[in-house]
């Protein structure tokens, strides 16, 4: 099934059951469980895949051409994760993030770039073994991966501390094979306003607690790692009909702009081509994706704490907990 298919049948799913396991009375449950039916009239069904841009790109603007001993290049860029990654959203391949980020780093370099991607639309962090082991077995070895994953693992009930392993063992992996990894953590769903309140404050929640506990993993592993919730919620929310697809849910071309342009100075330092100035210091937490308020008033209205834990959360979870 594709995944925007589901996204919000799984965000359902997720979150419902999570509510029930905490002890939320009968009102919140039948409340979420509402906005997940109003939510999946909103986001259409897709059922096409990202277009396909792999190849050899030029520092001239030239590409893609295809990949033969006629063609060197001097930089492997490979991408591995999920419908986000592979540009699901995106109406020609020159639309995805992968090319986008290409041809930003051959112009930058003046250097011939080639893009392989092993994204796959649907993955969440479950499938990033595979990608690895499709990637050791074709013997192509990137110099620089670039990871996004984490939407999927929230809308599919994925335990936090669990998802978050599996990415770090992917980054080590890579790391292992010689490549430097550049990882774009769990983006803010808080910013998609197809999901309806307050469940989209909920899923937005358990997001950057992704994101913390991805983070922290990518170090561990050796990988580099991106915070995209924090980096890219202001321009999403501030044009969302420019930022996002047809589908509500997955980036447009300009949104893929943008990701790839905050991933650019990380990836260009990672392979020695950043210079002597600093990075970007990116906010640890965004500041223009939507509170949570509506959940608070529902906490005071059922006059209960509500404690989050299983189907999707661990309990020993030491990330932050907060919803700004």
């Amino acid at each position: 099934m594709p995944a925007t298919s589901r996204v919000v049948r799984d965000i359902a799913t997720a979150v419902v059951a999570t509510a029930g396991s905490a002890g939320v009375g009968w009102a919140a449950y039948a409340f979420l469980t509402g906005q997940a039916r109003a939510a999946r009239t909103v986001i259409p069904h897709r059922t096409d895949n990202a277009p396909n841009g792999d190849g050899i790109y030029g520092a001239d603007g030239s590409g893609p051409l295809r990949v033969t001993r006629a063609h060197p290049y001097d930089v492997h860029l490979m991408v591995f994760g999920d419908s986000t990654a592979a540009g699901l959203g995106a109406e020609t391949p020159d639309e995805t993030p992968g090319v986008i980020l290409t041809r930003m780093l051959a112009a930058e370099t003046r250097r011939p770039v080639r893009l392989s991607t092993k994204a796959i639309v649907g993955a969440t962090s479950r499938g990033l073994s595979g990608q690895v082991d499709a990637m050791l077995v074709a013997g192509n070895k990137p110099d620089v991966a670039v990871i996004l994953v984490g939407a999927n693992d929230i809308t599919a009930g994925n335990r936090i501390g669990q998802s978050a392993q599996r990415l770090g063992a992917a980054v080590r992996r890579l790391t292992e094979s010689g490549a430097h990894v550049v990882v774009g953590t769990c983006p803010d769903l808080g910013v998609v306003t197809a999901i309806p309140q307050p469940l989209r404050s909920v899923v937005r929640a358990l997001g950057r607690r992704l994101a913390a506990a991805q983070t922290s993993q990518v170090l561990v592993g050796g990988g580099r790692p991106v915070p995209l919730a924090d980096l890219l919620a202001p321009e999403f929310l501030a044009a969302p009909e420019r930022m996002f697809s047809a589908d509500k849910y997955h980036p447009s071309a300009a949104g893929y702009h943008l990701a790839a342009s905050t991933l650019l100075p990380e990836v260009l330092a990672a392979i020695g081509e950043w210079g002597d100035g600093p990075l970007p210091k990116p906010p640890t937490v965004s500041q223009y994706a939507e509170n949570n308020r509506l959940m608070v008033r529902l906490r005071q209205q059922l006059r209960r704490p509500v404690r989050i834990v299983g189907n999707g959360l661990d309990a020993d979870d030491s990330s932050p907990r907060s919803m700004a």
